[in-house]
């Protein structure tokens, strides 16, 4: 009898250290993992702000709520002129209402960065497939801050900002930026205006800091092709498919309306002679608002977001007839990208984004003395 409690008491023992030793061999991710998810189901709430396109975002949000149902997700769509008053003004009123804001990289670098009210990603990325670089396009994790920790970018995709009326121009003419300059162009050219924010000034860093256009490229395409600028992206499509211009800088959703049979279309820069692109986009970068009023449910959605599963969706969901979006994920199938549009092992690349590149002001400087100098250069009425 007394060797049977021995051997019961030994067990337990054993029993117990084994425990004990599971514990202790769990690694510290997982175990971070598993307090994380359990500490954003008692929050039970997630409020993102993002970008309005095409309902993507939010299909990727529901997506996350369906796995993870306990937490009940606010979305709030916009532009980043319109989101990014609205953010500061709840700011200024004590009210701290967004955990995640995902859009382009523009208002999330001048206005909440410079405004210093952001949260480390890198310092809430948790999962191995997340923080792995390695897995990632160049190996290594993008981030536009200087300090590479605030504004992470997940999106990668191969410039196209220049459109043009296929009834007026021949792809084959255009072989090379330079070539828009010729002055058969004159007058003929439309740009949305460099002072406002959106994707034109993602187009304007690429040529500014391409080693082979430069500050000259943009000098003499403001100052000397009689180029109109326009502040509406609507208005600017619209002469485009009219034929009232050639040619168009930065103008929006081509694709859509090349689709409903408007003779518009892109310019495939594959052929150029210049350095191919890329950039954010409008929807490929993430960021964490300072007080977030969800902090675990934040950080949930940040690595969900980043993971194979979670890039995988947003690049489904994204890639339509009319949009295209190709994740820096490295490790997943770029099979539901546009073939023309996929980024080519071996080739370099221009990364627009680069916190290198973030200050307009030089680049500005250029287009308004080009402007102010031409004889022709005019705004739209």
């Amino acid at each position: 009898m007394k060797y049977l409690i021995a051997s019961l008491v030994l067990s337990v023992v054993c029993a117990w250290g084994a425990n004990i030793f599971a514990a202790e061999a769990k690694p510290a991710w997982q175990a971070q993992w598993e307090k994380t998810v359990e500490a954003a189901k008692k929050e039970g709430k997630l409020s993102l702000y993002m970008f309005d396109g095409e309902d993507i975002l939010a299909t990727v949000a529901r997506l996350f709520q369906k796995k993870y149902p306990e937490i009940d997700i606010v979305t709030t769509p916009g532009r980043g002129n319109t989101l990014a008053p609205r953010i500061m003004a709840e700011r200024r009123a004590g009210k701290y209402l967004v955990d995640v804001y995902i859009a382009g990289v523009t208002t999330a670098y001048d206005v909440f960065y410079r405004a210093k009210i952001l949260d480390s990603v890198r310092a809430a990325l948790i999962l191995p497939e997340v923080t792995d670089e390695s897995k990632w396009w160049s190996g290594q994790h993008q981030y536009v801050d200087p300090e590479k920790r605030y504004i992470f970018v997940y999106v990668g995709n191969v410039n196209q900002y220049i459109s043009y009326n296929t009834k007026l121009v021949q792809p084959g003419e255009i072989r090379s930026y330079w070539d828009f300059l010729q002055p058969k162009w004159k007058g003929r050219m439309l740009s949305r205006d460099p002072k406002i924010s959106g994707s034109q000034r993602i187009g304007l860093r690429m040529i500014y800091y391409s080693p082979e256009l430069g500050a000259e490229f943009i000098r003499r395409l403001y100052g000397e092709t009689d180029i109109t600028i326009t502040q509406e992206m609507r208005q600017a499509t619209d002469w485009l498919a009219a034929g009232k211009f050639a040619i168009c800088f930065f103008c929006s959703e081509i694709q859509k309306a090349k689709m409903q049979g408007v003779p518009v279309d892109e310019f495939d820069s594959a052929q150029w002679k210049e350095m191919r692109a890329i950039s954010t986009g409008n929807q490929g970068s993430v960021v964490l608002l300072t007080q977030q009023p969800h902090p675990n449910a934040a950080r949930l959605f940040v690595n969900w977001l980043l993971s194979r599963e979670g890039q995988i969706a947003f690049q489904r969901i994204a890639n339509t007839p009319t949009n295209s979006e190709e994740s820096l994920r490295s490790d997943i199938p770029k099979d539901v990208v546009r073939k023309e549009l996929r980024r080519v092992d071996g080739v370099k690349y221009l990364f627009a984004d680069n916190p290198r590149y973030m200050d307009m002001a030089p680049i500005l400087d250029v287009v308004s003395k080009a402007l102010a100098q031409s004889q022709g250069g005019k705004y739209a009425k």
